[in-house]
């Protein structure tokens, strides 16, 4: 496929834990098992709200600015061990990769955006099998700040060369939404990552479909059409 000039060219930036992959619960219970060994009481419904931050800013975001902060490497060291054992288990959502082989059939960009790498971000792409559809990836571990700051959509759009008003990113929570947003780009918030409608309206969704599946079956009338 010609690429197109970058006046022409659509970005469909989208997100992958809880949007494309069934993955948020493992997230989870694996943050959860981490905080207890480490002697933190945290309710597994706080974590869940936090899924999708990175995880400096998870720790953070749940235990405060008060913590002993040279543990927590050693907090995400454990997440990621623990949340290892489910990657020959994780799940990709309903027509995950029938949407980004459609997007891309269509003349978007696809562009994964995510804070996962290595063998992480693998096991999430062989989960979602479609990487002829997947121009690129664009991680947390590529710009200064993580979701809910503007710069991994922005880095997506500089990786897909389309200008923010061509674009629409796809995500799960309001740290996508907001991320989205401040990046002056459309946002759609599905609902397969647990984040009430509300929610992600309120963080900036322009629409909010119940899977990829249901955005699959809408696409010839949303903001993808």
């Amino acid at each position: 496929m010609t690429t197109p000039p970058p006046e022409q060219a659509r970005a469909a930036i989208i997100d992958v834990d809880g949007t494309l992959v069934d993955s948020n619960y493992f997230h989870t219970v694996a943050w959860w098992e981490a905080f207890r060994q480490a002697g933190h009481r945290v309710p597994m419904h706080a974590v869940h709200r936090a899924v999708g931050l990175p995880s400096s800013d998870l720790v953070a975001h749940l235990l405060g600015e008060d913590r002993d902060t040279a543990r927590d490497a050693e907090l995400s060291a454990a997440h990621k061990t623990l949340y290892g054992q489910y990657f020959d288990r994780l799940p990709a959502l309903p027509d995950a990769g029938r949407l980004l082989r459609r997007l891309h059939s269509e003349g978007w960009t696809v562009v994964l955006a995510t804070s996962a790498g290595g063998a992480e971000l693998s096991a999430l792409r062989r989960a979602i099998d479609a990487d002829e559809a997947i121009a690129a990836t664009a991680s947390a571990d590529d710009v200064s700040e993580g979701k809910p700051a503007p710069e991994p959509v922005e880095h997506a759009l500089e990786l897909a060369g389309a200008p923010a008003e061509r674009a629409v990113f796809v995500g799960d929570t309001v740290w996508d939404m907001r991320a989205g947003s401040r990046a002056g780009v459309r946002c759609v918030g599905v609902l397969c990552g647990g984040i009430p409608r509300a929610d992600l309206e309120k963080a900036g969704a322009d629409a909010v479909y119940d899977d990829p599946a249901h955005l699959l079956a809408s696409l010839s009338e949303g903001p993808l059409a």
